[in-house]
């Protein structure tokens, strides 16, 4: 990209141009790349020297996202559902693939890019979810350092980095182009509808059963619950789009055929908090339909939260008296949501987010470091509070909440980051969908903005922002809205809305 006029211009072809301006210098560097990486892979292989195979393969790597950037970022999306988790045990470490080594990429290029030219589509950057965001990282780093286990933190910085700015900065280029906005919700829930086919085609040889239901997915996902996060989101996705935009009366078929494939994963997930998650979207989705605005939201909130308030003694009588176990029934198995008492998934989660409230006792500030709760929670539980599901080795999961789990890995003030960065979504989330300038815009605003309350709801009891199938939407939802604030959305037509 050599300024921001020819950027703008280029958009429909190519994101960011890094090679000289004339053709033929440009044809003349695509041959000579070509030779190199030619000439490389003939000495690597006459010498056996097959792990040299990755430089040529880096170099191909490279010139394809220099050349042709937006295709790369199209790829990513397409391939991120589809994508497998594979462990180097050499080098202690895993990749998601074939995505992940674009996304190391592309984020080296963004930073290449920001030296030399200073400066990153300005008006995203001042955005407040930018702005968030970009605290978010900060204080990461500020306590990736001062962690207990230092490369454990900066690994998981590292990954939160990439995501944030492939996911949130890159694709926000994608969507200053309004043509681009469909087209990236389809990208994602095509493949998303074909791991779903082959999650219940192999959860049927099983008998759908809850137990079988926890792994069937894999190798797409690693277990049930962040799969049923994708679910709910895309379920909003899939509807919204079935509903909301004019197509034809094939893509319409299409579109609900997708669908009903993506309910019916969703059913069979057994993942509790994805469905509550949708029937919170749901009764979102009814303050849109009636016109009623972010204020109306958080009157009705305070207002529900005091009525909790006064009633708690009540409620916490019902939660100590329910017994209903997770089971195949899915009455009952939802109905378990209330078992504090003796359901195994609901008093572990207790114990993570006990234990992870003492840890940030110890540490308010800073916390233990990045990523480091599920290594360093073990002394931190009470013997009376494990259950049978309980280790002390750090191999199961994390402390299962968006929002506790920051105390414990980054002390108070990331907390108070994902905490802002909800409330900044859902404000936005409701303007743009109220105040947009047509239709689609305000349809394409709700899709995204729905989407993200089913994810920051399920945050409660989950957490799944290191892993890619989750950060894409995430941080591209939130992306979109960001794009949708500062390119479309016209100053002068804001109202105020109840």
């Amino acid at each position: 990209m050599l300024n921001e006029a020819s950027h703008n211009a280029s958009m429909g072809n190519r994101l960011i141009h890094l090679l000289p301006s004339s053709k033929d210098k440009q044809q003349r560097l695509i041959v000579s790349i070509g030779f190199v990486f030619v000439a490389a892979l003939a000495v690597f292989i006459s010498q056996e020297w097959y792990w040299g195979l990755l430089i040529p393969f880096g170099m191909a790597l490279i010139a394809s996202i220099v050349l042709a950037m937006d295709y790369v970022l199209w790829f990513i999306v397409l391939a991120t559902p589809l994508s497998i988790n594979y462990e180097f045990t050499d080098l202690g470490s895993t990749l998601n693939l074939p995505t992940e080594p674009f996304m190391v990429a592309l984020t080296a290029l963004f930073f290449i890019r920001l030296a030399y030219y200073g400066r990153f589509f300005p008006k995203l950057v001042k955005h407040p979810l930018s702005i968030i965001l970009i605290a978010h990282l900060v204080w990461m780093l500020c306590t990736a350092i001062t962690s207990e286990l230092l490369v454990v933190s900066l690994k998981y910085f590292v990954s939160r980095l990439w995501f944030i700015v492939v996911f949130f900065y890159l694709m926000s280029l994608l969507f200053k182009n309004q043509k681009n906005h469909q087209p990236y919700f389809l990208l994602y829930l095509i493949p998303m509808a074909a791991v779903v086919i082959y999650t219940v085609i192999h959860h049927g040889q099983y008998g759908f059963t809850k137990r079988s239901g926890t792994w069937v997915m894999q190798p797409f996902f690693k277990e049930h619950t962040a799969y049923g996060a994708v679910l709910a989101m895309y379920f909003t996705v899939a509807w919204g789009m079935f509903f909301r935009y004019n197509y034809r009366p094939l893509v319409k078929i299409v579109l609900l055929v997708i669908s009903i494939i993506i309910s019916v994963g969703l059913y069979f997930s057994y993942t509790r908090a994805a469905w509550l998650s949708v029937m919170i979207m749901l009764g979102i989705s009814a303050f849109l339909y009636l016109g009623w605005g972010f204020k109306r939201f958080i009157q009705l909130i305070t207002m529900a939260i005091v009525i909790i308030g006064l009633g708690w003694g009540q409620i916490d009588n019902y939660l100590g008296s329910t017994k209903a176990e997770s089971s195949d029934d899915v009455t009952e198995h939802l109905s378990s949501v209330a078992n504090v008492s003796t359901d195994a998934s609901n008093t572990e989660r207790l114990n993570r987010w006990k234990s992870a409230w003492r840890m940030f006792q110890e540490r308010p500030l800073t916390g233990f470091g990045p990523g480091t709760y599920m290594f360093l929670y073990a002394p931190y539980q009470n013997p009376h509070e494990k259950t049978i599901i309980s280790t002390n080795r750090g191999d199961v999961g994390n402390a299962h909440s968006e929002y506790i789990g920051p105390l414990a890995d980054s002390g108070l003030p990331a907390a108070l980051i994902v905490f802002t960065l909800v409330l900044a979504t859902f404000y936005y989330g409701f303007k743009l969908s109220l105040q947009l300038p047509t239709q689609e815009l305000r349809t394409t605003a709700s899709i995204a903005f729905l989407a993200l309350v089913t994810y920051w709801f399920h945050g409660l009891v989950n957490n799944f922002l290191d892993i890619d199938k989750t950060g894409l939407p995430v941080f591209g939802f939130t992306a979109l809205l960001a794009t949708l604030d500062v390119c479309f959305m016209k100053k002068d037509r804001y109202q105020n809305t109840p």
